[in-house]
């Protein structure tokens, strides 16, 4: 087999695909009480093994994850978990009971039970090695990157061979927030998530999709999850057409304060840090107002308060309501839930971490907010507890809000807005793409007689180099998985990890060794990488310098030299806001500080030969090239060497794609151009980008051969190109 073949054949392997670790079964194998896009769902679910269904409220996600549930334990002969919230735990164990599914609550399991649920709060008593399986009912407790429970979640069931999440808003802030749940489930840690697809905006949270990523990611999240508001949304038209949402009706109803002594006006908008404060004093007006409200209502009424002392209050103006506390006891809390869902209760009054998530109150058509506040993702869901399929008749939803609360409203519809917006964007994008990168491109060349520029994958466009051809190579290569830069199957930082990029980059340095004449060397860019705690287990550095030394020696190069170039680690932490850097780290737990982290070149030499035959390097005298400048280059740490100091700017970036990260500066490329080469000779470099070593071979009078995958880069590189060959004439590349 051909190099070239071996190649493709590798490519191949890239294409990424969810692992399926489950098993298959038929429609006929499951309950009847499914429909049809249910059984869709379990069946692919059950045949991944692990997953999400993040389906919108009322589209039967409890009957698809107990169905499941019931699967997984038979099949394996061996009990499943569900861990769901407090509130929902009860009307599981219901549901099961209607659809003929049995479920034993966790304090009560037996040798024989196979479905077992529990609530989140119990987490640290569960011994997880009982099941085969775990269900994560209201997954979205996976969406804080820093959360307790996400890392706890995550921890104890790494193991667990079967997994499900279930969830209408799997990433109600942010599109990145899906990472948690692919790391859970282990599909993909979170931050190999966001380094391929994503890039960092300002701040250490801060990320969006690439732009040449969309079609990548989205088909990526579709090969492991299903998103969908409606069964139409994942093809089953005629039974969306059964899922009809009920008219939903907002009522803002605002009550004017008292100016403060002295103030002509009330305080001005207030925000979440003092919102608290507002809501003590204005409380018995929005109390009053409330219950008057909920007494003109017909039929059932569920109010949602804030404090503990708004229940005490609204229990004496409305004695006919039952509230449901924290404090209460578990028994009493599920028992009030599920007589309110049943309709044997008129007034419910409680709070959003109580039972706003995962109950079906779709009986009750009027909710009351004594106070919404700045937190969408809970309003969200509570409006849902009504709002939902399967709804008889309209639902209200009644406001009461002060003239100070203006941007508490405001803050809550613009991020309702965004996940709308966002929800839309993930339900199109899903259900449109396929998972898989590009496999084509077009090739493309710009030459001249001083420029040879290709576009293309360099591994396999190399070809057109002729043996033993080049004088001098440098280049800076993608970092592993660090960044990635396309989403062609050829990018090699489109890489799972670091193992897939070395045996992609291995082809590569076999075609670096054939092109580069004897004697001649080989000069490239490293820095080791952060290895971060939320991923890894640990916090510190990975070697990649020293494995990508080890990689290139395994080729037949041999090791010349290596130069540090040193960085500024207040840039350094600014640019990153790392907190292994920052001084107050060290004067609190030093054990948990870090060392700035330097660049190298390291040089390789290709050994091989008669060395008499070897063309010397001899551009360099005592009238261009001073001692005090050589003992300058002579040192293994360059101080000198500028950070801004690139050929970089806004034409370097594609639209909606990351800004191009240039590391490599222009100082040092001119050194070892200089150092190692003459004038007239060929520099060369396998990963282009906007074409800094190119551009400075032209300016030393060198000639250039470059190769470059993505297409804006390409077109960058051909423009900054011919600016430096308008200032020089340098002998042809052909003649």
């Amino acid at each position: 087999m051909t190099m070239n073949a071996e190649y493709q054949k590798f490519l191949e392997t890239k294409k990424t695909h969810v692992i399926e670790s489950g098993f298959e079964v038929t429609d006929n194998d499951l309950s009847p009480f499914l429909f049809d896009f249910q059984r869709y769902c379990v069946r692919r679910m059950l045949k991944l093994g692990r997953g999400g269904i993040f389906a919108g409220c009322g589209q039967g996600k409890t009957l698809m994850q107990l169905e499941w549930a019931k699967r997984v334990s038979e099949h394996e002969n061996a009990p499943v978990l569900i861990l769901a919230p407090l509130s929902v735990s009860e009307q599981t164990i219901r549901e099961g009971t209607d659809f003929g599914i049995g479920v034993c609550h966790y304090s009560e399991m037996t040798p024989f039970d196979r479905i077992v649920i529990t609530n989140y709060e119990q987490l640290e008593n569960i011994d997880e090695s009982q099941f085969i399986g775990v269900v994560l009912d209201e997954s979205s407790i996976l969406k804080n990157f820093t959360g307790h429970y996400r890392r706890e979640l995550t921890d104890k069931f790494k193991n667990t061979p079967y997994k499900l999440c279930c969830s209408a808003t799997p990433s109600p802030n942010d599109l990145n927030e899906i990472g948690n749940h692919s790391e859970f489930l282990n599909v993909l840690d979170a931050q190999d998530m966001r380094s391929k697809w994503f890039v960092r905006e300002d701040g250490m949270n801060n990320y969006r999709l690439k732009g040449h990523a969309k079609a990548d990611f989205y088909g990526w999240m579709a090969s492991w999850c299903f998103v969908f508001e409606n069964p139409a949304d994942i093809g089953f038209i005629e039974t969306g057409k059964k899922f009809i949402l009920p008219p939903l009706h907002y009522h803002l109803h605002q009550i004017e304060t008292e100016p403060q002594p002295g103030m002509l006006f009330a305080q001005g908008i207030v925000n979440a840090t003092n919102f608290n404060a507002e809501l003590r004093k204005t409380k018995q007006q929005r109390l009053e107002l409330a219950a008057k409200l909920a007494r003109e209502t017909e039929g059932q009424v569920l109010i949602w308060i804030k404090q503990n002392e708004e229940g005490e209050i609204l229990r004496k103006l409305l004695p006919d309501a039952v509230e449901v506390k924290g404090s209460d006891k578990d028994t009493d809390k599920k028992s009030r839930l599920l007589d309110f869902a049943a309709g044997k209760i008129r007034i419910l009054i409680s709070k959003a971490k109580i039972c706003g998530y995962g109950m079906n109150f779709q009986k009750c058509g009027t909710q009351i907010f004594v106070a919404p506040d700045f937190s969408f993702e809970d309003f969200y869901q509570q409006v849902r507890r009504s709002y939902r399929f399967g709804r008889n008749g309209d639902v209200n939803i009644h406001l009461i809000i002060t003239d100070t609360m203006q941007n508490a409203r405001t803050i809550i519809e613009e991020k309702q807005r965004k996940f709308e917006e966002m929800q839309r964007e993930i339900n199109r994008n899903v259900n449109e793409h396929d998972y898989g990168l590009l496999n084509d491109y077009t090739y493309e060349e710009y030459r001249d007689d001083k420029v040879f520029l290709m576009k293309g994958d360099t591994t396999i466009e190399i070809a057109r180099i002729p043996d033993n051809s080049v004088d001098l190579i440098i280049f800076s290569p993608p970092f592993s998985s660090l960044f990635t830069y396309s989403n062609y199957i050829h990018d090699m930082g489109n890489n799972e990890n670091h193992e897939e990029f070395f045996k992609q980059y291995a082809f590569l340095l076999k075609e670096l060794y054939r092109i580069l004449k004897p004697g001649r060397l080989m000069c490239v860019h490293t820095k080791d990488l952060g290895v971060y705690k939320n991923s890894s287990g640990y916090t510190g550095m990975y070697d990649f310098t020293g494995e990508h030394t080890r990689a290139v020696l395994a080729e037949k190069f041999k090791l010349h030299s290596k130069i540090t170039i040193w960085c500024d680690p207040v840039l350094e932490m600014q640019r990153t806001k790392t907190q292994r850097l920052l001084y107050k780290q060290v004067t609190s737990d030093s054990s948990k500080t870090g060392i700035g982290m330097a660049e190298y070149i390291t040089i390789f030499k290709k050994w091989e030969g008669n060395e008499a035959d070897w063309e010397p390097i001899v551009n360099l005298n005592r009238e261009n090239f001073p001692l005090e400048t050589w003992q300058r280059w002579a040192s293994p740490v360059w101080m000198d060497i500028k950070r801004t100091d690139v050929l970089n700017g806004s034409e370097g970036t594609a639209q909606g794609d990351e800004k191009h990260i240039c590391p490599l500066q222009l100082e040092v490329i001119n050194r070892l151009i200089n150092l190692w080469s003459n004038e007239g000779e060929v520099v060369f470099t396998p990963f282009l980008g906007i074409g800094s070593e190119i551009y400075m071979a032209v300016k030393n009078n060198r000639r250039g051969i470059g190769c470059e995958l993505k297409d804006s880069y390409f077109a960058t590189a051909v423009q900054n190109i011919k600016k430096a060959e308008a200032e020089i004439n340098i002998p042809s590349l052909f003649d």
